[in-house]
């Protein structure tokens, strides 16, 4: 049996439900999931930063990234970013971080939305519906319902892979998919707010299989 894979789950800029979420990835048997700020990523020296199979970005902070003018603990937030996609370690962009840095065109590249403006709508009710069962993520699942917030924003363009969507009236279409950003695997997943969203079985399954398809693993 292969060992689990090692996850940096990175977040700041939006507060969230720590020990839910915490919990959620203690669910993965799969996945060693070291949680931890932005902060704490930007510090740490690349060589343990690309160490990870894949990191997850669980953030949204609206201005930056920058090197400048930080203190010491901060690192180097924008040199830390820049230099993802150098090797194959897997991105999963969750939630929320497909809002952050909104406008900086490398997080446009990597998420493949150019245009990130946005609205939301919390405690929606919607029918997530498979795209593309044919991918590994998503094959065997089938439609199912579920509580999340809603983002309306454009959707992912052609250069994506589309895995889940919906016709829920106030929110993108697009609710997961897959690119190729320079060397590495992305996963972006709309959904996630909080724990009404985190118990859905077909939400986890679809979380922990990008995870693992991210890293190569899949």
């Amino acid at each position: 049996m292969s060992a689990p894979i090692r996850v940096a789950v990175v977040t700041g800029g939006h507060s969230y439900d720590v020990p839910h979420f915490h919990e959620l990835f203690r669910r993965f048997p799969d996945v060693d999931a070291c949680v931890q700020g932005i902060d704490d990523f930007a510090a740490s020296p690349k060589d343990v930063r690309q160490a990870y199979d894949a990191v997850l970005f669980y953030i949204m902070m609206m201005d930056g990234p920058t090197d400048e003018h930080l203190p010491w603990y901060a690192g180097k937030p924008l040199t830390a970013l820049s230099e993802l996609g150098e090797t194959r370690q897997g991105i999963v962009v969750l939630h929320h971080a497909l809002l952050a840095y909104p406008q900086w065109p490398v997080w446009n590249d990597l998420v493949g939305i150019g245009d990130r403006r946005f609205g939301y709508h919390i405690g929606e009710k919607l029918h997530v519906q498979v795209a593309d069962s044919a991918h590994p993520i998503t094959q065997g699942l089938a439609d199912w319902d579920m509580i999340d917030e809603t983002y309306t924003m454009t959707d992912a363009g052609a250069d994506s892979r589309i895995l889940l969507s919906t016709d829920h009236p106030r929110r993108m279409r697009h609710l997961a998919w897959t690119r190729q950003y320079r060397q590495a695997r992305v996963f972006c997943f709309e959904s996630g707010h909080d724990n009404a969203t985190w118990p859905n079985p077909q939400f986890r399954t679809v979380l922990q299989r990008g995870m693992l398809w991210s890293a190569g693993r899949l």
